[in-house]
């Protein structure tokens, strides 16, 4: 299939999990993971009516900004190091994996320099996995209160990268706790915190995460195919 079929197989696919769970397809914005994938793929899927990718490399990210940065919006949504911040400042919508302190002070000091404020998202390891990063849930309310000192931040929400299972039945109760997360922090009322957002899902589970409150599904292979 090519990449505008499969946009649309994808968004009826959406559509059809939001009525299971009664809620409106509107809420729910897919984030093309184009890690990888040339200029010219995204382009296609930007004629197909996508504008919303998703980099998880730094350097490669600024590589296709230049090429494509009028045109669409950019998430960063992989582990991203201190040092690689400054190629993000001012070009990316939202960033959804700040797992630590010291990355948010470092987004917040280079977006100061442009006299902006950045929206992220706070990435946690559910499944507590040494392979990936991601803060300790244990750690969120700490983090978060911190975080909210920063003038030049804006947390808008949670993300989540679970293991992975071939069954997305046995994913859900990943999906469910940050859902669960979310809620239980926006009730210790935390100024500047909004927490709105929740980035969880991907090809093979993202409906599994729509039913339990995604607002964010970060979708590659389904689009793209695999990676080369």
């Amino acid at each position: 299939m090519s990449i505008p079929e499969n946009l649309q197989q994808i968004q009826e696919r959406v559509g059809k999990a939001c009525r299971r769970v009664r809620r409106d397809p509107a809420d729910v914005r897919l984030v093309a993971v184009s890690k990888t994938k040339p200029a010219t793929m995204i382009e296609a899927a930007r004629q197909a009516g996508q504008t919303l990718f998703g980099e998880s490399y730094a350097q490669e990210f600024n590589n296709k900004f230049n090429q494509l940065s009028d045109r669409v919006e950019w998430h960063f949504i992989g582990a991203l190091q201190s040092n690689k911040v400054k190629y993000l400042r001012g070009k990316v919508q939202l960033i959804h994996s700040v797992d630590r302190l010291s990355l948010a002070k470092e987004i917040d000091r280079q977006w100061g320099r442009i006299g902006r404020v950045a929206d992220i998202l706070l990435q946690l390891n559910l499944g507590d996995e040494t392979s990936k990063a991601g803060a300790d849930e244990k750690e969120l309310e700490t983090l978060l209160r911190q975080v909210a000192e920063l003038p030049n931040l804006k947390v808008r929400g949670l993300m989540a990268l679970p293991p992975y299972f071939e069954d997305p039945e046995q994913v859900r109760p990943y999906f469910r706790r940050l859902r669960e997360l979310a809620a239980q922090m926006r009730n210790c009322n935390i100024p500047n915190v909004a927490l709105q957002e929740l980035s969880m899902g991907m090809s093979h589970d993202f409906e599994v995460a729509i039913e339990e409150g995604a607002t964010l599904i970060r979708v590659g292979s389904a689009i793209f195919g695999e990676r080369c």
